[in-house]
Formats: structure tokens, sequence, C-alpha cells
């Protein structure tokens, strides 16, 4: 990548021109956790590491709470994550828009029309009007540069954190931005203020009083904000949209008339009633909510939305083209290629434990990461998937429910980051309340499925550093569980005599399998394994795992792929009749 020199232009991803907006703006701190696809924000602030502090928190509720900390104490700071990331920071947010800010305080929510990585497709307007915090949102990379600069301004003009929403489109596409200098604001001076900075009761109920007038004040400033601009041209259709969507009415609609929204809560009434009296047929296109729609419309205003816009899913500028202008756009039908659904990589240690669940007929309430795809076949033993940390939870509330036998065939599976994101106060829980079941802490030594990003039990920060290293086993042991043990993941003898043992214990346990991720740059492969045809025996107990690296040949027999082996040895070890063998890296 070029050198990012102030006065250049160089092509960046969505998230990389938040990240350099907010290195522009003067951010000193930013906290986040990982998740797609807000992910890469934060691995582009980290290249400022000279002049911004940036990390990975347990959490998002930790991550919302160092910046506030930070802001409290003067500096401008930011946070980021994921639209289900906003639920978990949402209980300092809702609070902090109560208090307001020192220094500048943003929050960038990205959130996942299509649900191409999530579990559900929420939209964080909904929860920004509910905490009543404004929102700007970018249409593309350059915007996302220069709003979130902006966001910073109006955090501290009107004394509240801002949010700025991003999708999944604008967070990994591509767009020219221009580079400018960094400008780093005085740190504002902290002042003891009991009645701004402590919500208690009747603190708070002078500070809701306060958020009212804020926002009134910015909706009436809003008519002239510079983040909104009227576009007129034909004048026979209006289109009233926000962000990403931008992008598609423009190309589908080229000579319709735009207001075009940077903030979108709160709106701005005046200019919205002007433009709609401007134009003869008013459409307003957002993915996802009616968010814009089901305000203008309560204004009396006449104008088409959701009544032939989809609530779901990406749009597009064929979409567009379809449901205003009646046409039917002929596409190139695509290829007809296989289809090729998420899988368990070669190596990955996750297989190996699910192999064995699967032979022991033993169901898993799931989690939140890689370890999900254990839900779909060959090997099909995860039941429930909710939210981080819900596994633990879910197994307790069965065991509640349905007594202690009933989970002697029921285990919790979790990986090492989720565990320590919201895992450890489930786990916690089980244990005050005398539950029974047995967790499995599927330990690859990664934050795997965005990325590969450490975590407080890798011993190394975002910044590069290196730190202390939780323990996972010590600090099970320190909630009061006596029965905790640690095993290969591929031990696949000493998983199954472990599984069969504490699954029938009438008390918390917890397996804690430890085999790295195989995507690690520090992952050092045992070797390849490979098959002897005259041995094979085509019985298939090998290719059950559904390891991509292996399939079977027209003669029945197993073929194992060079270039996609790992050598974990899975295969071999489910071999009974020594047709795999392992050849060992020299």
């Amino acid at each position: 990548m070029s050198k990012e020199y102030a006065g250049t232009k160089i092509m960046m991803l969505g998230n990389a021109a938040l990240a350099r907006g907010a290195y522009e703006a003067g951010v000193k701190v930013s906290a986040a956790y990982p998740g797609t696809p807000s992910t890469e924000i934060s691995e582009n602030l980290v290249k400022y590491k000279d002049e911004v502090y940036a990390e990975w928190s347990p959490n998002e509720k930790v991550a919302m709470e160092v910046a506030i900390g930070a802001s409290i104490s003067g500096v401008r700071a930011m946070a980021s994550m994921k639209h289900v990331g906003v639920n978990v920071a949402s209980d300092p947010l809702y609070t902090i828009s109560y208090s307001g800010v020192n220094g500048g305080l943003v929050l960038v929510a990205a959130d996942d029309p299509g649900i191409y990585s999530s579990q559900n497709e929420q939209d964080s307007r909904m929860v920004a009007r509910a905490a009543m915090v404004p929102v700007i949102e970018p249409s593309d990379s350059e915007e996302a540069r220069v709003f979130i600069k902006r966001a910073f301004e109006l955090s501290e003009e009107y004394d509240t954190p801002i949010i700025v929403r991003e999708t999944t489109r604008l967070a990994h596409s591509q767009g020219l931005v221009n580079l400018e200098e960094r400008v780093c604001p005085e740190d504002k001076p902290y002042e003891k203020n009991i009645a701004k900075n402590v919500m208690m009761p009747a603190n708070a109920i002078k500070r809701h009083l306060v958020v009212e007038e804020r926002l009134n004040k910015m909706a009436l400033d809003a008519n002239t904000l510079d983040l909104n601009r009227a576009e007129y041209r034909d004048t026979k259709i209006g289109v009233i949209t926000s962000g990403i969507p931008y992008q598609y009415v423009r190309e589908a609609l080229p000579e319709a008339s735009v207001l075009k929204l940077g903030l979108v809560h709160p709106l701005p009434k005046k200019l919205i009633q002007e433009f709609a009296s401007k134009v003869d047929t008013l459409y307003i296109v957002e993915e996802l909510e009616p968010v814009i729609e089901e305000q203008v419309k309560s204004w009396g205003i006449q104008a088409i939305g959701k009544e032939i816009f989809t609530v779901q899913g990406e749009y597009s500028a064929n979409m567009l083209r379809r449901a205003i202008l009646g046409q039917e756009v002929e596409c190139d039908v695509p290829a007809q290629v296989p289809a090729r659904p998420p899988i368990l990589c070669p190596g990955c240690p996750h297989r190996s434990v699910y192999s064995v669940l699967k032979k022991l007929k033993i169901h898993a309430a799931g989690d939140i990461g890689c370890y999900t795809l254990g839900a779909v076949a060959p090997l099909s033993v995860v039941d429930t998937t909710v939210c981080m940390g819900a596994s633990i939870s879910n197994l307790h509330g069965m065991e509640k429910a349905k007594g202690k036998d009933y989970v002697k065939n029921w285990v919790a599976v979790i990986g090492d980051s989720t565990f320590l994101h919201t895992g450890v106060n489930s786990l916690m829980n089980m244990v005050y309340n005398k539950a029974t079941g047995t967790v499995v802490i599927l330990d690859n030594s990664t934050t795997g499925m965005t990325g590969h990003q450490d975590h407080a039990a890798t011993g190394k920060t975002l910044m590069g550093d290196t730190t202390y290293m939780i323990n996972l086993y010590h600090l099970c042991k320190a909630m009061g569980i006596e029965h905790v043990y640690e095993v290969d993941a591929f031990d696949l003898e000493e998983l199954e005599r472990l599984l069969k043992q504490e699954t029938q214990r009438e008390e918390v346990s917890v397996i804690i399998t430890k085999s790295q991720c195989a995507l690690l740059k520090t992952f050092v492969p045992k070797g390849k394994c490979i098959v002897d045809p005259e041995k094979c025996k085509k019985c298939g107990m090998c290719v059950a795992s559904g390891c991509p690296a292996m399939h079977k040949a027209k003669d029945g027999t197993v073929e194992i792929d060079p270039v996609m082996c790992n050598g974990c040895g899975l295969c071999m070890n489910s071999c009974k009749f020594g047709a795999i063998s392992l050849l060992e890296n020299k």
C-alpha cells in the first residue's frame, strides 16, 4: 500500500477511510471489539499508533466505556463495532447521551443489510433514536473520511456522542480519498461536574431535558447543515435517501432530484418539506427499516416508500429501476457453478471436537464464531446460536427447565475470544446458581471468524505490544469450578473420555480444547497426511468430518489434496485400518 501522505489521493476501503478521517480529526483513543463489517477500522487506525492509542477491548460495552472515559478526560475518542455490538454497548450509550461529552465522542456502528456475516439484520438508526443520539451516514469512502471529522466537531458543538453509521457495502468497497493533515485540537480541560457526569436519578431527570433541547436545536440547524444537500434536476421524481442507497439512486435515476441526507437523525423537517413541495412524486429510499419514511409521513408529507421497497437485504440500482420505473432489466445469466457453502478449514481444531461430539451423539448449544459452522452437514452438531456468550446461558436455562439428566446429552461450545467477551459472566452464573453442565471452550488462540485478531488470552495487544496472557484454566478455577481440564483438540481418545466423564457429572465442568487455528502465521503443520489405496477399505469414516482436503476417487478410495492438507491427523486417527499415515515435515 502506498504511504498515506497528506495532499495525495488514494483508493481506500470505507473502513480505512473512516480510520483516516478519525486520525485527521485528532482522535487520541480508539477502542473496539472485532466484528465484520467493522473490523478493519481499528486495523487501519493502528497504523498511526505513534499518535493514536488503539485497543481491542474484551467486548463492545467495555470499548464504549473506554472511549467515554477518554472523552470525559478531554480528548477526542471513538469506539467501533458491528450492529449487534451496539446492543452490547447500549447500556453506556443510552446514559452518555444524557451526560454529553467533553472531548468529541464518536461511535461507528456497522450495519449488515443482507446478513452477510451476522445473526440478524437490525438497523442501528432505531437504537440511535431510542438513545437520542444523532446519526451521520456517509455514502462513499471520501464522505466517510470527511463525515467522521465533522462528527467529532458536531459532538463537541452540541455536547453529544455521535453515531457514524455505515453498512457492509460501504465498509468493504473502495473509493478515491483525498488525504489531509492531522489537526489535533488542544485537550479540553477536565472540570468536576457532578450534575453532568454522575447519572443518579436526580441528575438524570434534569439531563433528560437537556437532551430534548439539544435534539430540537440540532433538528433546526440540520436544515442548513453542510452534511445535507438538495440536488435539483427533473422535478417529476424526487428521492430522499442517504448512505449507500444514494449511489443506487444516482445510477438508476440519473435525472431525478435528490435530497441527500448526511445527518439522518434528527431530520431537517423544513428542508424536507421544501424539497417535497418542489417535486411531483416523492420516494424515500432507505435500506432496512422505514426510519426516515415514518417521520416524513407523520408530518403529512405524501411519499412512497416501503409500499414498493423491501425492508430486507441490500438494495441495488436494478431493484430501483423495477420498483420505480417498472423496468425489467435483463442481466447476463450467471455461470451455473456448484454452491459452495461455508465450511471449517482443513486442519481446524473445531472439526476434531465436533467429530467426537457427533460420535457420542451429544448436542451442542452454540455461540458466535467459526465454530457456528458445526451446525451444518456433515457435522450437524450445533443446535442453537443466539448471540455472544449465549451458549453457556442457554445450557444453564435448559438444565433449570428440564433437570440435570437432560443436559447429560448436551454441552455448551464457545471460542476463547467469545468466552472472554461475555462467556465469563454466563459461566459465573452457572456456578453461582448451582448448575449442572459441561462447557467446552474451543481455544484456538485467536478471534478467528473476523480475521485473526488478538484478545486478552493471546498475549499481544492491537498495538503489537506483548502483554499478560489471561490463563483460561486458572480463570475457570478461580470461579470455584473443581473440574477443569485442558486437552489437545486432536487427541480424540482423551477428548472422548473426558466428554463421556464430564457430561455425566452433576456439577459444572469445563473442558478447554487447546489447538491453534491452522490459519495463524505461527501455526506450523506437522506434515501431510497420505493415503495407501491398497489399505483403504472405502468405508468413508475418514471423510465423515467433512474436511475439504479430502474426497473420494471414482473407485471409492479416499484421496487427500496435499496443497490443502495441514497434517492435523484427524483423518488418520479416524481410520481403523491404518490406511492413512502422516508424512512429517523435515
